[in-house]
């Protein structure tokens, strides 16, 4: 097959130029890398990526090819994927299709053959930012203007692009009842609550207090999702009704709403955590575990003398401190 000429733009005016794959087309979103080294189909289909260009640091994708048995939602929720070198041969026992048609009939538009590297570096000095990616548009000047004029993530409500508009169960056997508001659940955290012994049933981002308490749950779970935790305050309102009345944690964006809720504030990090290799110590303990994290924005730790970041478009990153203090607390 001939291949496709594709760009994939900045806000700032760099341009990458490269070889289309999957759909056909034009997609916005922020920019942002993500550094495991596997799993490209679970991050493909995390719904956490709404609004969102990904671009993978591993330098060759798609070598073990795609399955059913992987996905983490029931479509894909990203806007664009970009790698240095994609695999059109799938060389996995359980592979079921190659990732180029598997991106082509999902509608994503992929861009491979740019300096991947460059690019990472380029957003962890300068940030998280607006892009493009074309396959039909290839004038660098209209892409820019493009770019800047995209929402991005800031203020916007991506969580009803991709939680369930109805209530499921997901397992009807075990000793515990949990409650997911599903933000964008993936469906690991469903498949360890089972493990655990949990009855999971699955509820709408919008859903009432009063319908999840009628629920009788021994717990809720709130669910990891996209973009702005501010961006979704009726969900933070329907914590703040069930607070001291049930066992809640939150997972990525539902740990941020619960902080929300609990009256703190949240701010946009300058290019997240996104990846399978990032190491956390804790504190107490002294103990480092290397996790698997994916999000963009931060609840500030809450000491004397810290200001808390302004709401609105102001957020993009923290300001300094009245004195020096350990960093915020990621989801």
């Amino acid at each position: 097959m001939k291949a496709r000429i594709a760009k994939l733009v900045l806000e700032d005016g760099t341009v990458y130029p490269g070889r289309g794959f999957g759909a056909p087309g034009e997609r916005f979103g922020e920019v942002v890398f993500n550094t495991s080294m596997m799993g490209y189909q679970e991050i493909l289909t995390d719904p956490s990526y709404k609004g969102q260009i990904v671009t993978m640091t591993y330098p060759l994708i798609g070598n073990y090819g795609v399955n059913r048995e992987d996905v983490e939602s029931r479509k894909i929720f990203l806007e664009g994927f970009v790698v240095k070198e994609l695999s059109r041969i799938a060389s996995n026992f359980r592979a079921e299709q190659v990732l180029p048609g598997y991106l082509a009939e999902n509608g994503i538009v992929g861009i491979e053959g740019i300096d991947t590297r460059a690019l990472t570096r380029h957003i962890r000095l300068a940030g998280a930012m607006k892009g493009v990616i074309s396959t039909k548009d290839l004038d660098d000047s209209s892409l820019i203007r493009k770019a800047k004029a995209s929402p991005g993530l800031v203020g916007l409500d991506l969580v009803k692009e991709v939680a369930s508009p109805e209530p499921y169960s997901w397992s009807e056997e075990g000793k515990y009842r949990v409650a997911v508001l599903d933000c964008g659940v993936k469906y690991n955290i469903l498949r360890c609550l089972q493990e655990h012994g949990c009855r999971v049933f699955v509820l709408p981002a919008r859903s009432t207090a009063e319908e999840i308490l009628e629920k009788k749950p021994d717990g809720v779970l709130l669910s990891n999702g996209p973009g702005d935790p501010e961006g979704v305050p009726y969900v933070a309102e329907t914590v703040k009704k069930l607070l001291g009345r049930l066992p809640i944690f939150g997972i990525c964006l539902g740990q941020q709403i619960l902080g929300l809720a609990l009256g703190g504030k949240t701010y946009k990090l300058k290019f997240g955590h996104h990846g399978g290799n990032h190491p956390v110590k804790d504190v107490r303990s002294g103990r480092i575990l290397i996790t698997a994290q994916n999000h963009g924005f931060c609840v500030p730790r809450v000491l004397r003398g810290y200001r808390f970041p302004a709401g609105g478009k102001g957020r993009n990153h923290p300001p300094e401190p009245e004195r020096s203090i350990p960093g915020g607390i990621p989801a």
